[in-house]
């Protein structure tokens, strides 16, 4: 049962459409897992679109385990819905970025042994850093999106060097092994979501999100967007792409429902 957490009062209109932006870096994985061409990254992500994803993100990394370069090409050139283009701040993937122009570009944090992104962009220490590609991206007419922990500090910080969107990393809730730490995890997510509309920033959320989980953060009505693939890809191991996605796409409504009039 979807655990229930309060999370805003009713609003008196009705909402608008919460995106899902569906991530399909695992089908690539599973795919380099033995070499060949299948799956198919972009046959997922078609599939992705006709369930009801509002757009796709695929996530670039430096070591190319799972989406590779040519996935990148395809996506930006065959698809209908808009690529969220997920990257690390160096000069090889602001390039890729520059040449295939994606709708969005997020910029996450990468290490090399992680296995997936651990935690938030430091940009309070490192908007110097991070200044020149917000800039460079955002010049050459693609969205940019800072992946970042619900801290003020750090929405702060996005606003300060220009972000248009940012992306509030929700693992900490999602892993939660008790109510109580799940319940304060929850608070800060809706803290910040609030921050980020005050601020001007356009809020989305990923990183963990669940069939379980995912109803009281559909439910923020600051959050636009949601981003979900290793639960989505694992759940298709069972049920097929289609179905998850279109469950996923039922309990986001189910939870956006809550903040309507």
């Amino acid at each position: 049962m979807t655990e229930q957490i309060p999370t805003t009062e009713s609003q008196g209109t009705e909402m608008q459409h919460l995106r899902l932006g569906v991530n399909i870096d695992h089908v690539a994985t599973i795919r380099n897992a033995r070499g060949g061409i299948h799956p198919d990254p972009l046959r997922a992500a078609q599939i992705a679109e006709a369930a009801g994803a509002d757009g796709i993100t695929a996530h670039l990394r430096e070591d190319r385990r799972h989406i590779a370069d040519h996935d990148i090409k395809l996506l930006a050139e065959n698809l209908s819905i808009p690529l969220n283009f997920e990257m690390a701040a160096t000069d090889e993937m602001l390039q890729i970025a520059l040449d295939h122009k994606p709708h969005a570009a997020c910029l996450v944090p990468e290490k090399r042994e992680e296995r997936t992104t651990e935690g938030g962009l430091d940009v309070a220490g490192g908007h110097n850093y991070l200044s020149r590609f917000v800039n460079e991206i955002r010049g050459a007419g693609i969205r940019v999106s800072l992946f970042v922990e619900p801290s003020v500090e750090q929405l702060e910080a996005s606003s300060h060097i220009g972000a248009d969107i940012v992306e509030l990393h929700v693992g900490p809730y999602c892993d939660a092994d008790t109510e109580e730490k799940r319940a304060a995890e929850f608070e800060k997510i809706l803290k910040a979501a609030k921050a980020a509309e005050e601020l001007g920033l356009e809020c989305h959320a990923g990183h963990g999100l669940t069939y379980d989980t995912v109803e009281p953060v559909a439910a923020i009505p600051n959050i636009v967007e949601l981003n979900i693939g290793h639960f989505l890809i694992g759940e298709a191991i069972f049920v097929g792409l289609d179905a998850s996605i279109r469950e996923m796409r039922r309990r986001m409504d189910i939870g956006r429902a809550q903040v309507k009039g």
